[in-house]
């Protein structure tokens, strides 16, 4: 019953920014932590940045200074503020939220994914 969707991906000059979302709706009691991956054709998805129910975020080394993770708690959304963007950035892009439900126990949900293409 848990669903996780991103929105706001799409084609972007080098040098460009995009501001992806990602919004959980269903039966959400809580969600502990929300990650952005993305994962280019043939290639295994890779971690881009996390952030803990207590706010504390995470980034991967090649993406710090130019991503930025954010968070609604109320609205149960998480953004990733993408600045600078490289053709090698191109990729589908997933959220992934550590959630717990309703009924059961905590678990993992992955969205659809958001296509990104930078290109001039």
């Amino acid at each position: 019953q848990v669903q996780l969707v991103e929105s706001g991906g799409g084609l972007v000059q080098p040098g460009g920014s995009l501001r992806l979302s990602c919004a959980a709706s269903g039966s959400i009691f809580s969600i502990n932590a929300m990650h952005w991956y993305r994962q280019v054709l043939g290639k295994e998805r890779e971690l881009l940045a996390f952030i803990r129910s207590d706010g504390v975020t995470y980034y991967e080394d090649f993406v710090k200074g130019r991503f930025t993770i954010s968070r609604d708690n109320a609205m149960n959304t998480v953004d990733l503020q993408m600045n600078s963007l490289k053709p090698e950035d191109t990729a589908v892009y997933f959220c992934r939220g550590q959630i717990s439900p309703r009924r059961g126990v905590v678990g993992d949900y992955w969205g659809q994914g958001t296509q990104v293409t930078v290109s001039s």
